[in-house]
């Protein structure tokens, strides 16, 4: 019987990548792993794009609205929906990025991402609404424009969402609503 050395190794690396677990090349390693858990073709996605208009436009209107100075009650309602919508939509830009949707298998997320940007559509239209029509009388203040420019990105948001709940109906509608269908082999 042969004798077996004393160290075997199983690892099939080149030997920078002992290095780089040692501290040698961290970065690299770090850059590596956050990559690979990422779904890049979710990145060059229609929804993908939608979900970042979503979040860059609505970060734009609450915060051009925050900036003003009009302590007008409709603009509580306004800040409640677009900083709430940003900070869900964010949430789920990042967990259907990292993959964390594929792990939670409980939740049906294409009926999900339907009612939620349906949802947040109509949210941001009774927003939108309530922002526009409360500019008017601001129109000799120095905060109008801020006023007028959180409007326009509220009417491009609602559109946003609108489109999101569109396509996210496609993707149900593609999934095979019906389980029967599913079942039967052709």
């Amino acid at each position: 019987m042969a004798d077996f050395p004393s160290k075997v190794t199983t690892e099939t690396g080149t030997p920078n990548a002992q290095s780089s677990q040692q501290g040698g090349n961290s970065l690299r390693g770090l850059a590596s792993n956050v990559s690979a858990g990422m779904d890049m073709s979710f990145l060059r996605s229609i929804p993908s794009i939608l979900m970042m208009v979503e979040m860059i436009l609505g970060l734009l209107q609450w915060t051009l609205i925050a900036s003003s100075y009009a302590y007008v009650p409709v603009y509580g309602w306004v800040m409640f929906v677009a900083v709430t919508l940003w900070i869900i939509t964010t949430i789920l830009f990042f967990i259907i990025l990292f993959g964390v949707k594929g792990r939670l298998t409980i939740i049906p997320w294409p009926i999900t991402m339907m009612v939620y940007h349906g949802v947040a559509a109509f949210l941001y239209l009774t927003a939108f609404l309530a922002n526009a029509a409360s500019v008017h009388p601001y129109r000799f203040f120095y905060f109008y424009g801020h006023l007028a420019a959180a409007a326009f990105f509220g009417a491009v948001v609602t559109v946003a969402y609108g489109a999101s709940a569109f396509f996210s109906y496609l993707v149900w509608k593609g999934d095979g609503g019906n389980a029967a269908t599913n079942t039967v082999p052709t």
